[in-house]
């Protein structure tokens, strides 16, 4: 072989030597996606997520965040995970009951009794064991979490009794509870994705909506409403749940990097939810809302109790009497 051709055949091999490296170097990316924007809770939590993941795996594995709606809304990001197109969701519970009915339970009304009630039920064997129906849906179920107590915002006039909702358009998630319970209630709801809500409330499609406090700032639902009435009326759960094909390409050790990560993820969410609630009302009384803290709860519970009957039917006294009793 002459020089020259050697030559050339060592700066060949050096090359795809060079180009192998830097092939093995690239981290193994995931696309997590959710609805609020980076500076609510969840999205602090899908953050300190991404950080974890990275840190444990040395920059082998990635999360590559997608807030706002960007990979589409929940119900569509849940429908990707099933098919393989989105890799990881931080979905509300509420959208993740048309896909695993066990966890709908969590959507009856004044089902807890406060925010440390319904973290122990959701953090302890009572969630455990709804994440371990997530698999049997074509879903893997890593954490489970919250967002936070739900409050009711309007453009109309101050609510204090359910008397006040009659005729309010309001808009509401994907979920079937929720429509029940707020028919009962003398509103007229309309299902809708997160990222359609601020449009509607501009354009007057819709009158109010309900939501925590943390989204209601995040979203800036208080430019386009005047009245916020703190219900308590629903505690919003969230999953971390991840597609059955990403999930097993990994690991068994990067697998429990997931878990951890997603569990740190809730926790994050948790403790910015807490920050967000000690202030928010002040926030958006400065902003202009009207604010009503003294609701009419006991009326609330009166109307509901035919909902209550049916969901009783649906999920059984024990089930429910169980998440009440928690302790």
């Amino acid at each position: 072989m002459s020089l020259s051709r050697l030559l050339v055949a060592i700066s060949m091999a050096a090359a795809s030597l060079s180009f192998g490296l830097a092939e093995a170097q690239q981290p193994k990316v995931f696309n997590l996606g959710y609805v609020g924007r980076p500076t609510s809770p969840e999205g602090m939590g899908a953050t300190a997520f991404a950080e974890e993941v990275k840190k444990r795996s040395n920059g082998r594995l990635e999360l590559r965040l997608h807030p706002g709606g960007a990979l589409g809304g929940e119900r569509e990001m849940l429908e990707g995970l099933q098919l393989g197109t989105v890799d990881l969701a931080m979905p509300a519970t509420a959208v993740v009951g048309n896909f695993v009915p066990e966890v709908q339970i969590l959507d009856i009304p004044f089902l807890f009794r406060d925010i440390d009630h319904a973290y122990l039920v959701l953090e302890g064997p009572i969630g455990q064991e709804m994440l371990a129906k997530f698999p049997s849906r074509g879903l893997i179920g890593l954490s489970l979490g919250g967002n936070g107590f739900r409050q009711l915002t309007n453009s109309k006039k101050p609510v204090s009794s359910p008397d006040d909702l009659r005729g309010l358009k309001l808009r509401t998630m994907e979920n079937q509870t929720h429509l029940m319970v707020w028919r009962q209630l003398g509103a007229l709801p309309t299902p809708m994705s997160l990222p359609e809500v601020f449009t509607a409330l501009q354009q007057g499609v819709v009158d109010g909506q309900e939501n925590p406090i943390g989204a209601i700032i995040n979203n800036k639902f208080g430019q386009v409403q005047k009245h916020l009435t703190i219900t308590n009326h629903a505690f919003t759960s969230i999953a971390v749940v991840m597609s059955p094909a990403a999930f097993n390409s990994l690991s068994a050790a990067d697998k429990q990097i997931f878990v951890d990560g997603a569990r740190l993820a809730m926790r994050v969410t948790k403790e910015q939810v807490a920050v967000v609630e000690k202030t928010g009302i002040d926030t958006l009384r400065g902003m202009g809302l009207v604010v009503v803290e003294k609701v009419d709860t006991a009326r609330f519970q009166e109307l509901l109790k035919p909902t209550y009957a049916e969901l009783a039917k649906k999920f059984g006294d024990a089930a429910i009497n169980r998440i009440k009793d928690t302790k």
